[in-house]
């Protein structure tokens, strides 16, 4: 069983940074891609981010791209979303998602909320 845990949400003014963290366990370091989801009330969830298991290969959405940053330490299993020039259209619930084998296995998401 592969178990996906987020943190570091919280709240943000306009303008201002977040790091979010994810670790993936359960199975050999490493082996994950991963990705960043979010999903905004009533708005369906969205994917803004994702990176290969070697960290060699990233994607961005548009809504994100130039002011997020996903990287991985694939030592840990450990990946990372920095979160630059926040906008209260980023406010959402922030999900992380881990492939392996074309299984998924979700966080249970972490809140990030921004004021303007």
């Amino acid at each position: 069983q592969v178990q996906v845990v987020e943190s570091g949400g919280g709240l943000a003014q306009s303008g201002d940074s977040l790091r979010l963290s994810c670790v993936a366990s359960g199975r050999a370091s490493g082996d994950y891609a991963m990705g960043w989801f979010r999903q905004a009330p009533g708005k369906e969830r969205e994917a803004i981010a994702g990176i290969s298991w070697t960290g060699g290969f990233t994607w961005y959405s548009d809504s994100v791209k130039g002011r997020f940053t996903i990287s991985r330490d694939s030592a840990k299993n450990t990946v990372h979303l920095q979160m630059n020039s926040l906008k209260p259209d980023d406010t959402a619930v922030y999900y992380c998602r881990a492939a392996l084998d074309g299984n998924y296995y979700w966080g249970q998401g972490t809140q990030v909320t921004v004021s303007s």
